[in-house]
């Protein structure tokens, strides 16, 4: 007798958090998020040591961009972001369900994200981060996807009477 269908889903679900730091771009695995935001997570990223960057549609519709990372510290505070041999400092505030969401203009760092080709995290303050190169291969279908839920909504006009 073969095992139970069970077994293979509680594996399943056990797996689950291991994907959630995952080197690339892919949906982001965390409880609730399903499909409105995107991670990307940097090289050689583990369960254990991780940098990563999400992209995600936020309750109200705006874009939001996110830093999950496996410091004691947690995430919030400033950082050095550095895409493509540029490195501009965001602050980042306590946010769930990642460690910190970026706050006042951040335009250039999704921009950066979804044109770039490389990459990294590094805070401004505590320890440094030895997983930190985010390879933006694949980022703008990535981002695209999760932001499709950000796209303004189009109120849908009743339908004419015949005749008029």
């Amino acid at each position: 007798m073969g095992p139970h269908p069970a077994q293979g889903l509680i594996l399943a679900l056990l797996a689950l958090p291991a994907t959630a730091q995952e080197a690339g771009w892919h949906y982001s695995p965390l409880p609730g998020e399903g499909d409105r935001a995107t991670l990307g997570c940097a090289l050689n990223s583990t369960p254990q040591t991780y940098a990563c960057i999400a992209v995600r549609c936020e309750d109200d519709y705006s874009t939001g961009i996110h830093i999950h990372t496996s410091r004691p510290e947690g995430d919030a505070g400033r950082w050095a972001i550095t895409i493509d041999k540029e490195t501009r400092s965001f602050d980042a505030q306590p946010s769930q369900p990642y460690g910190a969401r970026l706050v006042g203009d951040f335009s250039w760092v999704l921009d950066g994200l979804v044109n770039g080709a490389v990459a990294y995290l590094e805070p401004e303050a505590g320890s440094g981060m030895p997983a930190n190169h985010i390879a933006l291969d694949g980022s703008l279908y990535a981002i695209n996807a999760a932001l499709a839920f950000c796209a303004p909504r189009v109120p849908v006009e009743p339908k004419a009477e015949p005749g008029v």
